[in-house]
C-alpha cells in the first residue's frame, strides 16, 4: 500500500515567482513548478490567490481559472493533463 500521501492534506498555499508551494498538515512543504500547470502559470497573482482548499485539504480549486488540483497528484508529480488545442 502506498502511504506517500495517505494523510497528505494542504493547510496553506502560496506562490513564489515560478512555484506553487504547499504546507501540508503533517509538517511537510512541497514546491511544484508553475510550468506544470499552464493556467496557473498564465494567471495573475490576484487570480492565483483566489483559491479554495477543498475536500478537507485534499484538493485545490480556482473557480475563476477553472483549475482543480489534487494534493496526491502533486505529491506523485502529475502535471496538468488537460488537452489543449
Amino acid at each position: 500500500m502506498n502511504t506517500l500521501g495517505l494523510e497528505a492534506k494542504a493547510s496553506k498555499v502560496w506562490f513564489s515567482a515560478d512555484c506553487l508551494w504547499l504546507a501540508l498538515s503533517d509538517g511537510r512543504q512541497l514546491a511544484v513548478p508553475l510550468a506544470f500547470f499552464p493556467r496557473l502559470l498564465k494567471a495573475s497573482p490576484e487570480q492565483r490567490a483566489k483559491l479554495v482548499i477543498s475536500g478537507g485539504g485534499t484538493g485545490l480549486h480556482w473557480e475563476e481559472l477553472d483549475e482543480d488540483i489534487s494534493v496526491m497528484g502533486l505529491l506523485v508529480g502529475t502535471p496538468d493533463t488537460t488537452k489543449r488545442e
